[in-house]
């Protein structure tokens, strides 16, 4: 039997993870025998102060330890040095696959040896299972992480310089940010260019004994009509006698039943947190990754919650669905459990490499969890709790009804919806679906014509995108994997190509300056299809049936020749300065607006002799209510949430998240604000004295 001494001296089996959140959880799931430490993400890459690729020797990466992670790498040396046995169990992706290469390089590992652990969640059974099935490192997925760095290094590389020297110093260009830019501008040109159309509805109400319900103008004699202008209108309402009963015809009764949504995906969970939660898309992938990594349970020690959150399939695990089927037969009844396993197709072009996104056991419900996450974790995790178990639950069942209501050919159309059984919308209800009850209908009936009220209305233009639409756009279109929508959207933000007004994606003047350049000399870049179809290629490298090398060949070269056209045929562009219509304050000179990387701001245009800067500040019209001296500005926190302050300060502090208005509360005496909701804008007193109804645009514009 070996001695205490001995037992000290045994060497341990190292195993390095990405995160140091990770490598706690995962140490204490694999006992003492184990010692386990973070790489912190990348710790080789390409280096910044040149392209690194060698063009005449197959697009060779040089490859360099990243500034800053030198004390990571002595100490992941030092532990390979007294390990028993090295494993790399980085995240189970691209990215993860080649930091496990890089980690494999730099502490010389055999490549021939079966040291690649991953594991699609964070849990006790999941670690350990992984850790009897070890393999070797997948280079066909490294390879297919090497050629996307190296296309974009290759892009990013040769476009800045240009932008850098016909547009202004710190613009950059990337491929698959060119191609977001590019439908956040086309979105723009179709509202700027779109031409409203004129259309009119005829909304009518019907009773029949002592209950009333509504209908609305359909069409003529059996046929769908549309009402283009008020003649047509005119037209209808003359067919039509007040006094004179309608009947009721083609009673259509039925049942109808709603399935639920897939589990998420990453691009489906960044959608609907950025819809019901107001979360930013990086801002959600951080809280995910949170959960993914593990949380502190008290007695059972640190968990994983969630599944990997980079993922587009919508498969989720056997185990996974038999334990939500108990779960749910246990607290719901087996009327709400889903008969069967349930499959949803993926999109054509997913990966499929892991899970779609689901809690690690359904057994943690939110509320059991609530005492230990943080708001934000506690939102999510219950979006995606729900989300899951609702996957795995019986359909809503509704009792419809759909009848026409005629009189002299005129015919108006009532439908009716009334929930049956609430299925999965008990758990999680996407679309929030209401009861629209009628009167019991049948064929031949009479009814009588309450009211009608004919109005006219314009199509509207289609809307500005959203993170959770830019996202959907981009998935849609084959643009970008699961690991890039977050970055793609917060670098075109930080790169003050884009704004966001409220959540509505803006693109500003600099952004639309070099997505002009960029569409004119490189079609490819910001053709959709074309990036697509180089998507599927990196997909082709990962599956091993594509050579990584020729792929960035047959990228390159038809770039290469658009590259040496635009260098010599794009000019100059001048961002001028505008004149901002008041003086220096300190020289006395101009002032002028600039644009800078942060967006415009006011400037002394003796510069760089008077360096004198402004921020633009909207104003909206009121005195300060509390110093009486300055103006009312509107502002935006480091979150980019919307608030109101003083001109003066620091001299002056006052602050409001909602508008102030020129009136004070007739009863208190404080000042009225505005605050909107989806009603429409509402005023009131913040101490609650006083409220005052607004009607919404959308009633002011029909009125």
């Amino acid at each position: 039997m070996p001695t205490k001494s001995k037992l000290k001296k045994r060497k341990k089996t190292l195993v390095i993870v990405e995160s140091p959140a990770k490598a706690k959880t995962i140490e204490k799931y694999l006992g003492r025998n184990y010692r386990v430490i973070a790489s912190k993400g990348h710790i080789r890459d390409l280096p910044k102060s040149q392209m690194g690729i060698d063009f005449d020797n197959n697009y060779k990466p040089k490859y360099i330890s990243i500034r800053g992670k030198g004390d990571t790498i002595k100490e992941l040396k030092a532990e390979a040095k007294k390990a028993k046995d090295v494993y790399l169990a980085s995240d189970p992706d691209r990215e993860g696959e080649a930091i496990a290469w890089h980690v494999a390089h730099v502490l010389n590992l055999d490549q021939k040896d079966k040291n690649r652990v991953t594991f699609n969640e964070v849990t006790k059974d999941a670690v350990k299972n992984s850790f009897k099935n070890p393999r070797t490192i997948d280079m066909d997925t490294v390879n297919a992480q090497q050629a996307r760095r190296i296309l974009d290094r290759i892009v990013g590389y040769s476009l800045s310089p240009i932008l850098w020297d016909k547009v202004k110093k710190g613009l950059s260009a990337g491929r698959v940010q060119s191609v977001a830019l590019k439908l956040v501008i086309d979105r723009e040109k179709e509202i700027k260019n779109f031409k409203p159309q004129e259309y009119w509805t005829i909304d009518a109400e019907f009773k029949k004994s002592r209950q009333t319900f509504k209908g609305q103008f359909w069409g003529v004699d059996g046929k769908k009509v549309d009402l283009p202008n008020n003649d047509a209108v005119q037209n209808i309402l003359a067919k039509i006698d007040k006094k004179n009963d309608f009947q009721v015809e083609n009673v259509l009764k039925r049942e109808r039943r709603r399935q639920p949504a897939a589990p998420f995906t990453t691009s489906t969970m960044q959608q609907e947190a950025n819809k019901r939660l107001n979360y930013r898309t990086r801002r959600t992938m951080s809280i995910a990754q949170q959960l993914y990594e593990g949380i502190s349970l008290g007695k059972q020690g640190t968990v994983g919650l969630i599944t990997y959150m980079r993922t587009d399939s919508k498969r989720t695990s056997p185990v996974a669905q038999a334990e939500a089927s108990k779960f749910l037969n246990e607290n719901y009844g087996k009327e709400y459990a889903a008969k069967g396993a349930r499959h949803f197709k993926n999109q054509e072009d997913a990966q499929d490499a892991h899970e779609a996104i689901r809690p690690t056991s359904v057994y943690r419900t939110p509320e059991s969890l609530k005492s230990v996450l943080t708001t934000e974790q506690y939102r999510l995790y219950q979006l995606i709790w729900s989300r899951f178990l609702a996957s795995e639950m019986t359909p809503a069942v509704y009792d419809t009804v759909r009848a026409d209501i005629t009189q002299n050919g005129v015919v108006f159309r009532t439908t009716g919806s009334k929930m049956k059984f609430a299925g999965f919308t008990k758990v999680y209800d996407n679309q929030q679906e209401k009861n629209v009850e009628l009167p019991e209908l049948n064929d031949g009936d009479k009814v009588k014509l309450a009211k009608s009220d004919n109005k006219q209305h314009f199509t509207m233009p289609p809307a500005r995108y959203t993170e959770a639409s830019l996202v959907h756009s981009l998935e849609e279109n084959g643009v970008g994997r699961p690991s890039t929508y977050a970055p793609t959207i917060d670098t075109i933000q930080r790169r003050y190509y884009v704004k966001l007004d409220g959540k509505s994606i803006v693109p500003t003047e600099l952004g639309e300056i070099v997505d002009n350049l960029i569409e004119k000399f490189f079609p490819d870049i910001v053709n959709i299809d074309f990036t697509a179809q180089l998507e599927n290629d990196l997909d082709g490298i990962e599956e091993g049936k594509k050579n990584w090398v020729k792929v960035i060949d047959d990228y390159y070269h038809p770039f290469k020749k658009e590259l040496d056209k635009a260098d010599a045929g794009i000019k100059k562009v001048q961002i001028k300065d505008e004149p901002a219509g008041f003086n220096c304050d300190i020289c006395g000179a101009p002032m002028v607006i600039k644009m800078g990387r942060y967006g415009k701001f006011y400037a002394c245009s003796r510069f760089p002799d008077c360096r004198n800067t402004k921020a633009i500040v909207k104003k909206v019209g009121v005195t300060c209510p509390k110093c009486g001296k300055g103006d009312v500005v509107e502002k935006k926190s480091k979150r980019n949430r919307k608030f109101y302050g003083c001109s003066r300060y620091p001299d002056c502090d006052f602050v409001s998240w909602d508008k102030p208005i020129n009136r004070n509360c007739p009863n208190c005496g404080h000042f009225l604000v505005e605050k909107r909701n989806k009603k429409g804008p509402v005023i009131l007193c913040p101490n609650g004295d006083y409220k005052e109804e607004q009607s919404s645009e959308k009633e002011a514009a029909e009125s």
